[in-house]
């Protein structure tokens, strides 16, 4: 699915993803762990957790759709999946995800600790690096793709994605369907959102943002999910300029069936 410019929006069709320099991303966002993204960690760990304390854990897939250069949403689902399927469009940030699937790196370990914060994952006393090249791999695709796997994963993250990949709201909230429609009925899912963001660079290129507070965000899931939450972080917007704040979505994908196809 591909929509065409309209007017001043610049959309996901028009971005040369390929410039996307994933070692400036990690170098100015994960080489620390910055106190938005420990914030959203403990959210995120907290919501899974409790969900799969109460409930027996199958084999399940997990996906974190448009993975870029961040590793921790994969860390999150790694206790709970027997696979987890890092989407990604960007082939700069394709070879960096598959360059970390064996021993991914140092600064990820900080990350982890955080996650273990939380009974539900300490008490499964894992080695998350043997843990995440047995079960991760990378998979190239456009998100708007999606539209033909509906309800394969059981489990399901998107950060930074939506909203950072076009400047238009259309396409931010067909992208936030994509995701969710992706999931098979009661998954439990998290996504991330930068609240009002102007665009951001990535080493020396600069990439788009779709204007979105927390009401879009609600807004564009409302449809889709179940017992869900939007949250602004409490966290100062200090990772870079350009942007008012994080939100935080997390629930369980629904299963009303009534929903009309994608585009309709």
């Amino acid at each position: 699915m591909t929509l065409r410019s309209s007017g001043d929006a610049q959309l996901n069709a028009d971005v040369s993803w390929a410039a996307f320099d994933p070692i400036a991303y990690v170098d100015h966002n994960y080489r620390d762990l910055q106190a938005e993204d420990a914030e959203i960690l403990s959210i995120v760990r907290d919501h899974f957790g409790e969900h799969f304390r109460k409930r027996a854990v199958g084999p399940l897939s997990g996906i974190d759709v448009g993975a870029g250069a961040n590793l921790y949403p994969a860390l999150a689902m790694l206790p709970w999946c027997d696979e987890v399927t890092l989407y990604e469009r960007s082939s700069a940030n394709v070879r960096y995800l598959r360059s970390q699937v064996d021993s991914f790196d140092g600064n990820w370990d900080q990350f982890w600790r955080v996650l273990c914060k939380n009974d539900a994952y300490a008490a499964l006393d894992i080695d998350p690096r043997a843990r995440f090249r047995e079960v991760v791999k990378v998979r190239p695709g456009d998100l708007f793709d999606l539209v033909r796997h509906e309800g394969e994963w059981s489990l399901g993250t998107m950060f930074f994605v939506a909203e950072s990949m076009t400047s238009s709201h259309e396409e931010f909230r067909r992208g936030v369907e994509c995701f969710l429609r992706a999931l098979a009925p009661g998954a439990p899912f998290a996504a991330a959102f930068m609240e009002h963001s102007k665009g951001y660079h990535a080493g020396e290129h600069f990439f788009p943002a779709c204007d979105v507070g927390e009401s879009e965000v609600y807004a564009s899931l409302e449809r889709f999910a179940d017992d869900f939450k939007t949250t602004r972080l409490k966290s100062s917007a200090a990772v870079r300029d350009g942007y008012s704040g994080m939100i935080v979505a997390y629930g369980r994908r629904n299963s009303d069936s009534g929903i009309p196809p994608v585009g309709r």
